[in-house]
């Protein structure tokens, strides 16, 4: 990856997410906290003008303002110099794909099309098409937020004329308003309340404007603007325009130039037509500045190398991670044990497949209809295509979306596909030739021949781009938030970016990847938890523990549904969803039951099985409510699934240490997730976006000092050793930068001995050595002769502050008071 100057690169980053709750003037308190723990940019969720009440910030409605709820100008102002007193940075995420517009007051753009549509000088920032398939619809911009029917609305008098303080005609439905542009109202012998009580009169004004109200259920089929996903309310805006991207940038290229901001999040990058011309615009706009990308990567799949960025994210990583913890050797037991109990015997890539189908049909069907349409248009110039049914078609297309192998292409217009984009899409031809054999193979060929950029003229580099672009949702709805909560063997592997069905990663394995990172971008950022991870780092690092005993794990999973039995209605709730959730409570344990019972309503819902959000099915879901509350206060239950769990805690939190070191000493940037320097046992969000208590990590890290590492250890249950060790080691990145620069050198160490496989080492620039224990569940020591091999010479264990002479190191000497270990060489 080019385009970013080292100085620019960040020693460590710490995610903070603003919210009317924890505003500019709340992150300004906690700098000397960060600048202590050994931070060096504070990684800010987006914080522009969003929509009121925002929880996030990804719902941007003027991205010209800071969000007065966090602070506004002079609080944002306090936050930047309360950074600059302690010697911090600030990494911002951006969002380049989509405004909010559910709120129209608050975005001008928006209001301004509603109410002059087409002629709207602002029609072109946002990606509608004014000549929908529904020829019904063409030159009105469709707006699926009714309750009903748009008639039956209208009867009802739900709708109600008013005039704004600014003199403005608008109307209002519930909590939404919308212009009335000035030829559809004669004020002048009209007044308001006259159309509020004539039905007709106020139907013939409705009828006259750019937009058309419609029944929500409406936007399964009829929408007429790109979306986010499948959120009605995130409009697409057309970044790849300059004076979009001048607009919607504006604020923050100034913030980079004057010095105040020093690297970018891109959010989303796969929603834009141009991914590449975005960014090769963006680092030129911003001078070099540090920026990573939220690229979903699926395993083995790289980040195209003409991006200018540093990398991704995090999630590549994160997977890899996950993966090392994981024995490989439980895969077969686990997978059978969850087969039987829940008669789920889908295999992985087939259920995602299914999921991809049906998210198509229920959420991303106006995307479908769009692309079916033009390639309708397409086929009709094409002899040997034009006398395929658009019901053909569509199925053919929605085919090949569903065999994609990864989020998307990045084919651009006026080229060809490149070799890998190539066989991508080839693979997912092969692939819908063989899952839909009474399909002629040629429409297929044809299909790939239009995504490779083979067919010349303007409609088909369209359709590529098109198809390239509701590639991504399809695979995200499909996978991310359906299939990752219907599959369940076991769900630290259902990770954004990951693969459920591969199973554990070996040692060496992992160690080809981070050589492989090295290589390819040392800079990327390392992550282990996120806004958007469906389970903390901790959680995961515990539930991995469960490939390593199987036997127990099916044994006391029989005991708990035998007993519980009793909880169920109507045979209610099912298997799989009971199965996911005695994993849940193991992994997040202890919590409590409005936790639990908002987790997994929430993974009922996204799994679309028995219920959804859209059309919640309560008897299933009181059945699945009330079996939670209930086993969460039968004692029976509690003691012997405690003390199950009990057994986990120990190994569980030495995985999240060996987690914290590697990710702190791999090649790139590591990231720390708000709160996670402590144990942190959070669910998918918003269980993972709850107040974090800075007081007690600040007075937690002042005593630090005081402590010995046997004194850290024997305080585990309050999460001292890992704020301690994220602390000693970014101290110790900031002393010996040298040792983690991206040209640092990544050389795996091999252990010998004993146990020689429970040990993964490796050394960053020749002098830090980094050793931490692996499958620790199944065993537990002590080392025996187990050992390291090093170059000659004085070693001192930063963790322990004891000094080793080499070449040989016991492990039961360095890992004897803390379980982890950096050694740094003193003399070479």
């Amino acid at each position: 990856m080019t385009g970013h100057a080292d100085k620019n690169i960040p020693r460590a980053t710490y995610r903070l997410q603003f919210h009317p709750g924890f505003t500019f003037d709340d992150a300004a308190q906690i700098a000397d906290y960060l600048s202590a723990l050994g931070i060096s940019q504070v990684f800010a969720s987006p914080y522009l003008q969003a929509a009121q009440g925002s929880t996030h910030g990804y719902d941007v409605t003027d991205p010209s303002r800071v969000n007065p709820e966090l602070g506004g100008e002079a609080g944002h102002g306090r936050f930047c110099l309360a950074l600059e007193g302690w010697g911090l940075g600030q990494i911002i995420d951006v969002v380049p794909n989509h405004m909010e517009v559910f709120e129209p007051l608050s975005n001008k753009w928006w209001w301004d099309v509603l109410k002059y549509g087409r002629a709207s000088r602002y029609a072109g920032f946002f990606d509608i098409d004014w000549d929908p398939p529904e020829r019904r619809l063409g030159g009105k911009l469709v707006l699926p937020v009714l309750e009903d029917h748009y008639g039956r609305v209208l009867e009802d008098g739900k709708f109600r004329v008013e005039i704004t303080e600014t003199r403005e005609w608008v109307c209002r439905y519930h909590d939404h308003m919308f212009p009335l542009t000035p030829e559809s109202v004669d004020s002048s012998s009209v007044r308001p309340d006259h159309l509020n009580e004539d039905t007709q009169a106020l139907g013939r004004v409705l009828e006259n404007q750019h937009y058309r109200l419609a029944y929500w259920r409406a936007a399964a089929r009829d929408l007429n603007y790109r979306r986010f996903f499948a959120i009605n309310s995130l409009a697409a805006v057309r970044v790849e325009q300059q004076a979009v991207f001048e607009k919607t940038h504006a604020l923050i290229l100034e913030w980079l130039s004057c010095g105040i901001i020093h690297g970018l999040r891109i959010d989303h990058p796969d929603g834009l037509k141009d991914p590449e011309a975005y960014l090769k615009r963006l680092q030129k706009s911003a001078g070099g500045a540090w920026i990573v990308v939220e690229k979903i990567l699926h395993p083995g799949e790289d980040l195209p190398g003409s991006w200018p960025v540093a990398g991704t994210t995090g999630y590549d990583f994160l997977n890899h991670l996950t993966g090392l913890f994981v024995n490989p050797e439980g895969k077969r037991d686990i997978t059978e044990f969850y087969q039987k109990f829940t008669g789920q015997t889908s295999k992985y890539e087939d259920l995602a497949y299914e999921c991809k189908h049906l998210v198509m049909q229920e959420m991303l069907g106006s995307e479908v209809c769009r692309l079916t349409h033009r390639l309708v248009n397409i086929c009709e110039k094409h002899r040997c295509f034009r006398d395929y049914t658009r019901a053909e078609l569509e199925a053919a297309v929605k085919e090949m979306l569903a065999c994609m192998p990864v989020y998307r292409t990045y084919v651009r217009k006026d080229t060809s596909a490149g070799r890998t984009d190539a066989e991508i899409i080839a693979r997912a031809a092969a692939r819908a030739k063989s899952g839909q054999p009474k399909t002629d193979p040629r429409l297929f060929d044809f299909l790939a021949d239009l995504c490779c950029g083979r067919i010349a003229g303007d409609a088909g580099e369209e359709w590529m781009l098109m198809f390239q672009q509701v590639s991504g949702p399809v695979t995200a709805k499909g996978i991310e938030d359906t299939a990752f909560y219907r599959y369940n063997p076991l769900v630290c592997l259902n990770e954004v970016g990951g693969d459920p069905s591969a199973f554990g990663l070996s040692e060496e394995e992992f160690h080809q990847a981070m050589i492989s990172r090295q290589k390819k971008c040392p800079a990327s950022m390392l992550s282990t938890s996120t806004h958007d991870t469906k389970r903390s780092e901790d959680v995961r690092a515990r539930l991995a523990l469960l490939s390593e005993i199987p036997d127990q794990w099916a044994k006391a999973v029989r005991r708990w549904a035998g007993h519980n039995k009793i909880y169920k209605t109507d045979n209610l709730p099912d298997a799989n969803i009971e199965y996911l959730l005695y994993q849940s409570l193991a992994g997040a344990w202890p919590i409590d039951e409005t936790r639990a019972c908002a987790f997994i309503r929430k993974a009922a819902r996204e799994a679309r099985e028995h219920t959804c959000w859209e059309q919640p099915d309560r008897k299933y879901e009181q059945a699945l409510l009330s079996f939670t509350q209930n086993i969460l206060s039968d004692s029976f239950f509690l003691s012997d699934f405690q003390a199950f769990v009990e057994n986990l805690i120990s190994p569980g939190r030495i995985n999240s240490l060996s987690q914290v070191l590697l990710k702190l000493t791999a090649p790139g940037v590591p990231d720390i997730y708000q709160g996670t320097e402590l144990w942190d046992l959070s669910l998918v969000d918003p269980d993972n976006r709850r107040p974090v208590d800075f007081a007690l990590r600040r007075r937690i890290l002042a005593s630090l000092s005081e402590m010995t590492p046997e004194q850290i250890m024997a305080d585990m249950d309050t999460g001292l050793p890992k704020l301690y060790l994220i602390s000693q080691v970014l101290q110790f990145r900031k002393q010996r930068p040298d040792l983690f620069a991206p040209g640092a050198s990544y050389q795996p160490l091999k252990a010998a001995g004993d146990h020689e496989e429970h040990v993964l080492g490796f050394l960053r620039g020749r002098q830090a050595a980094v050793l931490v224990p692996r499958m620790v569940m199944s065993f537990a020591g002590p080392w025996g002769d187990t050992r390291i091999n090093l170059y000659k010479g004085r070693w001192k264990n930063l963790l322990t502050k004891e000094t080793f002479t080499g070449p040989e190191f016991p492990l039961k000497q360095i890992l004897n008071k803390f379980p982890v270990a950096l050694l740094f060489g003193e003399e070479t």
